[in-house]
């Protein structure tokens, strides 16, 4: 099984839509919210990101919501 990881805040829509895409088609994932976690922010900009969501699938990253590349990776 794939290793599915997402970068989110509470105020990204964006991240509620991959969520929910993530969860409608279940598929596991482990949430790092950066809003109630400094190391979590701390996490991402070392990554080299300052936005979220940022979707990772077994060390491969996504920016953002993209449907079409989560299918790639996760093979959907």
């Amino acid at each position: 099984m794939k290793k599915i990881e997402i970068y989110t805040s509470d105020t990204c829509i964006q991240c509620k839509k991959a969520k929910e895409y993530l969860q409608n088609n279940n598929i596991e994932f482990v949430e790092y919210n950066i809003s109630s976690n400094e190391e979590f922010r701390r996490e991402l900009i070392k990554k080299g990101y300052l936005s979220v969501p940022i979707i990772v699938v077994d060390n491969q990253d996504i920016l953002g919501f993209d449907v079409n590349r989560i299918k790639q990776l996760t093979g959907i």
